[in-house]
């Protein structure tokens, strides 16, 4: 219920946050429709499967807030942020992913998100942040500020050398130190060598940690390590 004005007149009812949804599974789009469109305070104007079918709709649906995901077909989240920043479209991207990488959040949001929160989000905290984001306010999911915050006091560290990332893609991917030094056309000690440079640049101390270090800060991806 509307509370009255000084006149006794009802206040009128803010206008809805329209909102796109963009994600390339339709249950995830079926459920966060479902879930803004039942409530007042915003309006879903459409979906979108992908990233490049976003950047064709903003414009003609001027959608105050994007629910973009980062992952999918066609064209990815970070590309279409980056499309639509270039275009000067002045439209409000909630990056609304399952992925928390460091690479993934600082990647996003200098794509020029707004904002950053996981699929887990409670649904409270979802509706805040799309408020948030519409008025111009940045948004970090709990977790997300964590993992950034964490990276910010991290002391400054050597980046490995092109090597020393081959070197590692090959651990990653099962290698033993002979059969990296023979990739490599290296020595076997050589091969040690740039393992202990690389410990002490990630800070660990052993091969399973190095490999699980790189993957989280995205020094090797899934796939093409």
């Amino acid at each position: 219920m509307t509370s009255p004005t000084p006149s006794g007149e009802p206040a009128a009812r803010p206008a809805p946050i329209r909102v796109l949804i963009v994600d390339d599974h339709p249950v995830v789009r079926d459920g966060l429709h479902g879930m803004f469109g039942a409530d007042p305070r915003f309006e879903v104007l459409g979906e979108a499967a992908d990233g490049a079918e976003a950047v064709r709709m903003v414009p003609e649906l001027r959608p105050d807030v994007v629910l973009m995901d980062l992952r999918m077909p066609v064209m990815d989240g970070v590309t279409a942020i980056t499309r639509l920043a270039r275009a000067g479209t002045p439209v409000r991207v909630l990056v609304l992913t399952t992925y928390d990488t460091d690479s993934d959040v600082v990647t996003a949001i200098e794509a020029g998100a707004t904002g950053y929160l996981l699929k887990d989000a409670p649904r409270e905290e979802l509706f805040r942040a799309v408020v948030a984001a519409a008025r111009g306010e940045a948004v970090l999911s709990p977790a997300v500020a964590t993992r950034l915050l964490g990276q910010v006091r991290r002391p400054a560290v050597e980046p490995l050398s092109q090597r020393e990332l081959e070197v590692l893609g090959l651990i990653a991917r099962g290698s033993t130190n002979r059969e990296a030094a023979a990739r490599l056309f290296i020595s076997e000690a050589t091969v040690k060598t740039h393992l202990l440079h690389i410990y002490g640049k990630l800070g660990v101390n052993d091969r399973a940690a190095a490999v699980a270090v790189a993957f989280d800060r995205g020094l090797l991806m899934p796939g093409r390590s």
